[in-house]
């Protein structure tokens, strides 16, 4: 009796994740085809069809193959990227407020992709494909940081030290980037403050093709990985027990979740909460188990960020918004509960 339960509920769990994942890759296919028909430059359904298709105007074609079809894949991408960072970070702190933002990699990332652009051209040939690369140094160079602070022998990786590091690394990172904006001129200051806030600057196809790598080498990566991150979220003693080599898949996860913030930060800049929300939602929609978990995450990621810089284009035309500040006006509040219900 106990094992026929045992798997009605899982199938019942199984349903509901299919479920879940398909009403959510169906909200992504109509917000997609609503960001497609959204901008300063209105095309209507029956335009952008004829123009997927081939048979519009070169205008129509450059708005929607050169700036549009680009800006959507990268808010896809980013989105995802954010949300399964997120989710192993929560999972390896087992702290649900934990995500790469609030530790701070965001910002170290941040850093180091801003000293490239004041110091270093970034129309050269090669450029926009080094920017991931020096977002990952500056993320994982923070992250050590974070990591050696957090870290107590015999007792491991401190969840609660490991947010209070992240915070304090965090605010001096944001220091350091303040006076270097005292060197800059007012036009790279401008790009400097619109980037910060969070804005998907990138928007051609070479962008798309230097962000597209990092996450589909990283997330089927992280996903053959789940049953491990299931077994540390237990904890170390207990993921030790189930026969799980703590200290490895540790460093595995966590290189994996900092490469994913680097890049989406290279390209999507200082955008925050995401990698907090998504998880949170995906695990009240599917569970915790880290199997459809990943998956569920990368798809809410991506939907709140090819909404949030939908509405970031549209709510003030012709004045546009960066995407971040569409996304923490969704995820303060959302941040503040989270906090009230934390023990």
């Amino acid at each position: 009796m106990d094992s026929l339960f045992i798997n009605a509920t899982e199938q019942r769990r199984r349903k509901r994740s299919i479920i879940v994942m398909s009403t959510l890759t169906l909200l992504i296919i109509l917000s997609f085809i609503i960001s497609m028909n959204t901008g300063l430059i209105s095309l209507s359904p029956i335009e952008v069809l004829r123009t997927l298709f081939g048979a519009g105007t070169d205008m129509q074609e450059l708005i929607l193959f050169d700036f549009r079809l680009p800006r959507i894949v990268i808010s896809i991408l980013i989105g995802a990227g954010f949300a399964v960072s997120g989710c192993i970070i929560q999972g390896l702190s087992r702290n649900p407020l934990a995500d790469p933002g609030l530790l701070g990699i965001n910002a170290g990332a941040g850093l180091a992709v801003i000293l490239f652009i004041v110091y270093y051209p970034t129309t050269e040939r090669g450029s926009i494909f080094l920017m991931p690369l020096l977002a990952l140094i500056g993320a994982f160079l923070t992250a050590l940081v974070i990591y050696l602070f957090s870290y107590k022998k015999h007792k491991g990786l401190l969840p609660t030290r490991m947010v209070l590091v992240g915070i304090a690394i965090a605010a001096g990172i944001v220091a350091v980037t303040q006076i270097l904006t005292l060197r800059l001129d007012p036009n790279r200051y401008q790009f400097f403050a619109v980037w910060m806030a969070g804005s998907i600057w990138g928007t051609n196809w070479k962008y798309v093709l230097a962000l597209l790598p990092w996450l589909v080498i990283i997330v089927p990566f992280v996903s053959y990985k789940a049953k491990s991150l299931n077994a540390l979220n237990l904890g170390d003693q207990l993921a030790l027990g189930l026969g799980a080599h703590v200290n490895k898949e540790r460093a595995w996860l966590l290189t994996a979740a900092v490469a994913l913030a680097g890049s989406c930060v290279a390209v999507g800049g200082g955008i925050g909460f995401v990698g907090l929300i998504s998880p949170h939602l995906a695990r009240r929609l599917v569970g915790p188990k880290h199997e459809v978990l990943l998956p569920t995450s990368a798809l809410v990621g991506a939907l709140l960020v090819i909404v949030s810089d939908t509405l970031a284009r549209w709510a003030f035309q012709p004045t546009e918004i960066p995407v971040g500040i569409v996304v923490a006006v969704i995820g303060a509040p959302y941040f503040l509960y989270l906090l009230s219900r934390s023990k």
